[in-house]
């Protein structure tokens, strides 16, 4: 997991950043706390990950625990006015595909030249480059993950390091094309932004939610009962 969330992850929304209605725990939330879920082919229910899926969505918080909630409270069928599919693996299939953006992300921001891949190119990045995470694989030793955290420690003595370990070697070698990944390095860029925050869906969905005060920081743009669920996401 981050082993170090940033500060500044922890602040309310900005204003006007979008906001849902979450129909399992009655609360309205910014986007980016939310996983928007979808009516597929065969009326079986799908998590819409990137939000970009066409028709009415049902938002709910980005948690385990919420979506279990959602389906005990039976959200789904009083958002979307109907009956639904709802696939027995839904909470592991929605890992799944969180767990697979940050694997795209990662080589997005591999193909923009934003990682140093291997242990000593990693460390050479620490002392020359802006690197804003390091990211091992989950089987990585702890010597090579203690080596690296020191390094950082020495170059931003102010700032603990912030540190990816849930991905393991095969999947980091998948998103960055190349054998035996296990250590590497994040470079500053908005494509490293992007993957940092898809690393976040993943831990809040694990560990539970993280961020309780982005739920009362966003006002209901309208009544609760007409927040459950979006028609075309038009705003």
């Amino acid at each position: 997991m981050i082993a170090q969330a940033h500060q500044s992850e922890r602040k309310p929304p900005a204003a006007g950043e979008r906001a849902r209605f979450c129909a399992a725990t009655r609360t309205v939330r910014p986007v980016s706390d939310l996983i928007r879920f979808v009516v597929g082919p065969q009326d079986e229910l799908v998590p819409d990950i990137k939000g970009k899926l066409p028709g009415r969505g049902v938002w709910i918080t980005g948690t385990r625990e919420a979506l279990d909630e959602a389906l005990r409270r039976r959200a789904f069928a009083r958002g979307f006015k109907r009956e639904v599919r709802l696939p027995a693996d839904l909470l592991a299939r929605t890992e799944r595909l969180l767990e697979r953006a940050v694997i795209d992300a990662l080589a997005m921001a591999g193909k923009a030249g934003l990682v140093a891949t291997g242990f000593a190119k990693a460390a050479t990045a620490l002392e020359h480059e802006r690197v804003v995470a390091l990211v091992h694989a989950a089987e990585a030793s702890p010597e090579g993950v203690r080596k690296l955290a020191a390094a950082w420690r020495r170059r931003r003595s102010d700032e603990p390091p912030v540190a990816v370990g849930f991905l393991t070697g095969a999947q980091l070698d998948l998103a960055l094309n190349r054998p035996n990944v296990i250590h590497a390095a994040l470079l500053a860029g908005p494509a490293s932004e992007t993957f940092l925050a898809r690393c976040r869906r993943v831990e809040r969905f694990r560990t539970g939610d993280q961020y309780p005060q982005a739920a009362e920081a966003v006002p209901p743009a309208r009544p609760p009962e007409r927040e459950e669920y979006d028609r075309d996401d038009q705003e």
